[in-house]
């Protein structure tokens, strides 16, 4: 079938939970793609930066094909030989001791919830179910009805209640916000250190730093998702090392499975994972050998630096281009972001981020948009400069031929 019959089948058989890019893609290799009738394009979203190591990655796809060959599952009621490594892998390349693998990003953050809130009761001295944790307006930690029960984007959240009760939202970007926040019950401050899903916003300098020391002074565990962020796509390993921060718990996943299985964990020290016994939380596939032989292969990519090194000089590349797009008015009213990732305010009056995208795609180069008119660019990490001009290049015909 071509792409227009794949299209209008897939949108009848399934629930409309999303809204693609007319496209539909069969292969695959670095940063571009190829659709079904053959035609390629420069992924310039990465599967949401799932992907930050490219399409078929050879170092990632021999540990998966060796791995398949071997053992796929077992489930946690048994240990299996690969598991030790990758937890070993994980905490030291986090600089923490202990590991709780899951399998999507939501499922991590939901685990850190728990992890945060049992920590609270059993060391803090939270009284039984009075624990709070504050959020951040315009997050994203996933879909799961506790996730947006504190999520301010009515199109999460409208329809989807009751919530569970718990999260306080607070003003992102501002630490004095959430030091007020914080009141005896206090268990963690859950944060992105760059919202992505919000248009690649990112905090004020020493915003970090401030509510790392805001925690500390306050026995309050500090949260960092960095499920978007993380492993590479800043130019450092993870986005809180801009500021040198360290958080008490990091949530993982989107890269960490290299874009070929759903791999995601949370990572802190014993004195706070230490909380957690047999049966208090798991999952089936949490930590399978299938997805330990790929997450430690995307650790062993990301100790030799070069990718972090790559988001970082191919970024400034890149946010250099955009800003010269902004000053000579050609419709880009902001830009923002770190390393590999941009978020683009496009002028309204050109059409809205939607529109833009589209448009993007008949010149061959995907990204996605967000609230409005934005857009976002999270190429692979594996995308050459080349690559980068030519899709600001499209990005400037695109605006070009909207102004005219």
């Amino acid at each position: 079938m071509n792409s227009e019959e794949l299209i209008r089948l897939s949108e009848s058989r399934s629930a409309h939970n999303y809204h693609p890019l007319p496209v539909v893609i069969s292969s695959a290799e670095g940063a571009w793609v190829t659709d079904v009738e053959g035609k390629r394009y420069l992924d310039c979203l990465a599967g949401y930066s799932s992907l930050n190591f490219g399409h078929s990655n050879p170092e990632i796809l021999t540990a998966a094909r060796e791995q398949l060959d071997r053992l796929t599952l077992t489930s946690r009621a048994f240990y299996h030989d690969r598991f030790a490594e990758f937890v070993t892998g994980l905490s030291e390349l986090c600089g923490k001791d202990m590991v709780l693998p899951m399998n999507t990003g939501a499922e991590a953050v939901e685990t850190a919830i728990k992890v945060a809130r049992k920590w609270g009761y059993e060391v803090k001295g939270v009284a039984p179910g009075q624990a709070n944790i504050v959020v951040m307006e315009d997050n994203f930690h996933g879909r799961t009805t506790t996730i947006v029960g504190f999520s301010t984007d009515p199109e999460s959240r409208d329809g989807f209640g009751p919530f569970t009760p718990g999260f306080r939202v607070v003003k992102y970007g501002s630490a004095e916000a959430v030091r007020e926040a914080i009141d005896e019950n206090t268990v963690a401050v859950l944060l992105e250190p760059i919202q992505g899903e919000a248009g690649v916003l990112v905090p004020p300098d020493g915003y970090l730093a401030a509510v790392r020391e805001i925690c500390t002074d306050n026995n309050v565990l500090m949260v960092a998702d960095e499920i978007q962020s993380g492993l590479g796509r800043t130019g450092e390993t993870f986005a809180c090392d801009h500021e040198r921060v360290v958080p008490d718990l990091y949530v993982l996943g989107k890269a960490l499975g290299g874009g070929v299985v759903p791999v995601s964990a949370v990572v802190a020290d014993a004195d706070v994972m230490g909380v957690i016994g047999p049966g208090q939380h798991g999952s089936t596939f949490g930590g399978n050998p299938l997805a330990c032989a790929v997450g430690d292969a995307v650790i062993g990519l990301l100790r030799t630096g070069e990718y972090q090194a790559r988001a970082r000089e191919l970024g400034a590349f890149l946010h250099a281009r955009l800003a010269d797009l902004g000053r000579q008015g050609h419709g880009v009213v902001a830009v923002r972001g770190r390393g590999l990732w941009a978020g683009i305010d496009i002028d309204p009056s050109l059409g809205t981020g939607r529109q833009i995208s589209e448009a993007l795609m008949r010149r061959g180069v995907l990204v996605k948009d967000t609230h409005g008119s934005t857009i976002r660019l999270a190429p692979p990490l594996v995308v050459s400069r080349d690559d980068l001009d030519w899709a600001v290049d499209q990005l400037s015909a695109v605006l070009r031929e909207a102004r005219a």
